[in-house]
């Protein structure tokens, strides 16, 4: 039976062979590598970085050190850029914004029940809503993964419809957990699904129980989401996270990304990349020796 979530991926081109795909990113890298493997792109990816701790072991005093070290990279090194945001759990966005001194700095924070995104719907609005009230500035939730593979997109769009709701002016990133969809096919059908909900960022992984970042993925949902912007003339971001570690694998991301999605893309309003070590890695090769600041 038609219904308008099958509907808007049926109408979606987005190749979904995964062989093709495969190709398509070797061939992507193949070419760009060396020509984009550049100090700058390396300070421009520092830029992009979510520095991230999500750990059971997270406490005020510990997040409050985190967000320190970004304090006192932008007195150490004010020549070059910081990194796009600070990602914890909800529960410490009034830490983060109360400790955090760097303006272009944003307060990111995941969200509905993450990472399995198994709760009540009533909890993950709740969650959502009291983490903008602390001070965030960026949501990351997780998709419904149970009720995609049931085939309940109706159910999977108005949960992260209702998550938007709750985001008011944050801005809500959709992590789809490509690790467990696998194929290109279900990313595509994932990425359709929140884009036409809403999302205003694309995200691969989790970084908790499943494979994380893969460069098909982010070459099946950076074409998802110029597919959108042809359409709809809205502009939507694209974050890798999950296993996303040395400086080479990042220069990869920015490959995809620039010759996916063009130069527009090329800023860290729509392009992010979640990391717990990417950016001391980056700040090495930036430094040209072993650098830690972060």
């Amino acid at each position: 039976m038609s219904d308008k979530y099958n509907d808007a991926i049926a109408a979606s081109s987005v190749v979904t062979d995964d062989a093709a795909v495969k190709a398509a990113v070797e061939k992507i890298v193949k070419d760009n590598f060396d020509a984009c493997n550049t100090t700058e792109v390396h300070k421009f990816l520092l830029n992009t970085v979510d520095l991230t701790t999500l750990n059971s072991t997270d406490s005020p005093s510990s997040v409050a050190q985190f967000v320190e070290r970004v304090n006192a990279f932008d007195e150490e090194h004010p020549e070059l850029p910081n990194v796009a945001a600070i990602c914890t759990y909800p529960n410490f966005a009034p830490v983060v914004r109360t400790v955090l001194d760097v303006s272009k700095v944003d307060v990111c924070c995941v969200t509905g029940n993450f990472p399995s995104s198994q709760t009540f719907i009533e909890v993950k609005v709740a969650e959502t809503a009291l983490a903008v009230d602390a001070g965030a500035d960026e949501i990351d939730i997780v998709l419904n993964l149970g009720n995609f593979f049931d085939g309940d997109y109706e159910e999977v769009c108005d949960e992260m419809i209702e998550q938007k709701q709750a985001c008011r002016d944050a801005r809500m990133k959709v992590i789809l957990e490509t690790g467990a969809l696998k194929t290109a096919e279900n990313i595509k059908k994932a990425s359709v699904l929140a884009l036409y909900s809403g999302a205003d960022f694309l995200k691969t992984s989790t970084g908790k129980g499943y494979p994380g970042a893969s460069l098909e993925a982010a070459y099946v949902m950076c074409q998802c989401i110029r597919e959108y912007f042809e359409k709809t003339g809205t502009m939507v971001g694209f974050k890798a996270s999950g296993g996303v570690r040395t400086t080479d694998e990042a220069v990869q991301y920015y490959c995809i990304v620039k010759e996916v999605l063009g130069e527009k893309w090329l800023t860290n309003e729509y392009f992010r990349i979640g990391a717990s070590s990417l950016a001391n890695n980056l700040l090495t090769s930036i430094m040209g020796e072993e650098t830690k600041c972060f």
